[in-house]
């Protein structure tokens, strides 16, 4: 039997895999993140499943539920939000089912930064502007390892800069960023992202911080940083230029 790590995406009961629905349907024992994965999703568990909201267990809670689960032949669909593999506190949990021999498989989903990008109506990657996206966040309680610092990323160029679990810092975004990137450098937050009642903040380095304030938004938001936001001087992509050829669109005779 296994156990399924499963991307439940950032809202929006529809921006999940048909896998990971699938195997929500399947699975007789359903653990998902209550305080961050809809009710719609988990509304796909088949009558009789077991379903568990794990926002109130810690670590060892959830691995002895799987594991029991999988002693008695259960396979198990662990339910995250977004993406488990960017800040989904999955990586400890798969390393105590390897000590334990029990299977895991992980299952993609849509992350918060894609589904924020979306929400704006903006590709995050501009032929010669920027081609490189960070993935980051401030230091809170969990410390940043050396060299990883906010300032020293936003040293890299043009790079689009996204912040996960950052928006209570923003100040701390705001003084980090703006001696490197200057304080008219764009920013977007975008607050529970896909959700009905998601939120869109546009300003800069020298207004974001009052305006996160005025709106409150204390939590489940994601932070763009770039020039990506606002510019329109941006080459076409090559892809598609008349003169471009490849295998698919090979040169005319």
């Amino acid at each position: 039997m296994t156990v399924y790590i499963i991307g439940a995406g950032p809202g929006d009961p529809e921006l999940i895999t048909l896998r990971g629905a699938r195997l929500i349907e399947q699975c007789p024992l359903v653990l998902y993140t209550g305080s961050l994965v809809p009710q719609a999703v988990i509304a796909r568990a088949r009558p009789d499943a077991c379903v568990l909201d794990s926002s109130g267990m810690d670590l060892q809670t959830i691995v002895a539920t799987m594991a029991d689960a999988h002693a008695q032949g259960q396979d198990v669909a662990r339910v995250h939000t977004g993406d488990p593999t960017l800040y989904g506190s999955t990586a400890e949990q798969m390393r105590q089912l390897q000590r334990l021999g029990i299977p895991h498989e992980v299952v993609p989903g849509v992350s918060a930064f894609t589904a924020a990008a979306a929400a704006l109506g903006k590709e995050l990657t501009l032929p010669e502007l920027s081609q490189t996206v960070i993935l980051t966040r401030v230091a809170g309680r969990t410390p940043m390892p050396d060299g990883e610092e906010l300032t020293e990323l936003g040293k890299h160029g043009r790079s689009t800069l996204a912040l996960f679990l950052s928006v209570t810092l923003i100040k701390q975004v705001v003084q980090a960023l703006s001696p490197v990137r200057g304080a008219q450098c764009p920013v977007a937050v975008v607050a529970r992202a896909s959700w009905p009642d998601q939120q869109i903040l546009r300003g800069t380095l020298a207004d974001i911080a009052e305006k996160v304030r005025a709106a409150r938004i204390k939590a489940t938001a994601l932070i763009l940083i770039g020039e990506v936001l606002t510019s329109t001087q941006f080459a076409d992509s090559r892809l598609y230029a008349a003169d471009f050829h490849h295998r698919f669109r090979p040169r005319k005779p």
